[in-house]
């Protein structure tokens, strides 16, 4: 897999390109919406494209624990159990591990585990996580990966890298080994960790690059760490990283990150911001983001964003979705969150039409001093 680059930034790493898998083509800067369990919350496949999304993100420990895997092989694989015709790509679950599982133990061989939905115990390898997402068929595949929680001390993260590392090469050699699943076109991202230290970071982005995977994620940002730091670790990981291959910045996140991000050369983004906000009643707009569950909306006949061609904006007012919130319908939370992935991707066509342009500085300056001024006004 390589990303053919179409257009870069003058002034900065920003860059917009495309990625061709087997189902299809997609834009970057891309923003892929989380169909944790294969789908996203609330939005049917149909809505999702109506918003112009290209690639999902679907998460293989939630799917591992249920269905499983021999229901979605049944079914054809991933895309035909969700009825998926574009991209998917699949996280190996490493960070879900660190972060819901209960009573985890993590070894050189691997994860052991209880579920946090009843307490089975489970063991993921490398292997077996490497093996379960071809099964699913996904176009893009994660290793499996130790993520460590801000902050860490340098010791910690060093034998987190070492795992890291290790669990990538057994992923190399399995992805090697394992026949083909529903998709024969399958491609494998290797995860720089290393918390915030730059030498942890320069020796697994070093060791990965020459591990030749067929692209490159950066993992452990974005877990509680100042938003500085983020950037800072980000614009000097990437630097590191072949310019040819897709670049993923895991879980992020807010508009204002995203820019910063693809600033630093970041092809490929994930969160579930978008939706987790929007089924709280919280709408991310060109001005800012605001609660539609607030007093001030009751009678406000205008849309959650004048101008937005979203379902949402085109056919309902604020007064309407507050009153959706109050009386807890179900159409509430679908509506804020298909208009926030609606602002989502319509922020990616922004950003990939400024770069295209030579104006993305231009393009992140504004919003970014909107979006700032707005927040400092909550």
């Amino acid at each position: 897999m390589k990303i053919e680059i179409t257009a870069k930034d003058i002034s900065t790493r920003a860059r917009s390109g495309k990625v061709k898998t087997s189902h299809g083509e997609f834009e970057t800067p891309a923003f892929m919406p989380v169909g944790t369990q294969a789908t996203v919350k609330t939005l049917s496949n149909d809505e999702l494209k109506g918003c112009g999304v290209q690639i999902l993100l679907s998460n293989a420990y939630h799917l591992y624990l249920r269905p499983g895997a021999d229901i979605i092989r049944n079914a054809g694989g991933l895309h035909r159990f969700m009825n998926w015709d574009r991209p998917i790509l699949t996280d190996s679950g490493g960070f879900q591990v660190f972060s819901l599982a209960v009573l985890r133990k993590v070894t050189d061989e691997g994860v052991e585990f209880q579920s946090h939905i009843d307490g089975s115990k489970h063991f993921l390898t490398p292997r077996s996580m490497l093996e379960f997402q071809t099964a699913l068929g996904s176009d893009i595949m994660m290793v499996l990966d130790e993520c460590v929680h801000y902050p860490c001390e340098h010791g910690m993260a060093k034998r987190a890298v070492k795992r890291t590392l290790e669990w990538a090469r057994l992923s190399k050699t399995a992805f090697a080994d394992t026949g083909p699943g529903p998709n024969r076109e399958q491609h494998l991202f290797g995860i720089v960790q290393g918390a915030s230290y730059e030498d942890l970071r320069k020796e697994c982005a070093e060791e990965l690059v020459g591990m030749d995977f067929d692209g490159y994620a950066l993992g452990g940002l974005a877990v509680g760490e100042p938003r500085e730091i983020t950037s800072e670790i980000t614009d000097f990981t990437v630097s590191l990283l072949p310019e040819d291959k897709p670049r993923y910045l895991m879980g992020v996140g807010e508009p204002r990150d995203i820019l910063e991000a693809v600033s630093h050369g970041i092809d490929m983004f994930d969160c579930v911001v978008p939706t987790r906000n929007g089924r709280n009643g919280t709408a991310f707009t060109s001005e800012g983001r605001f609660s539609v569950r607030t007093a001030v909306n009751s009678s406000d006949l205008s849309p959650i964003e004048e101008g937005c061609g979203c379902y949402a904006c085109r056919n309902h007012t604020r007064s309407y979705i507050r009153h959706l919130f109050n009386t807890d319908e179900i159409l509430g939370l679908k509506l804020v969150s298909l208009h926030n992935i609606y602002f989502y991707q319509r922020l990616m066509r922004g950003i990939r039409q400024a770069i295209k342009e030579g104006k993305f500085t231009e393009y992140k300056n504004e919003r970014m001093e909107k979006w700032t001024h707005r927040l400092q006004d909550r």
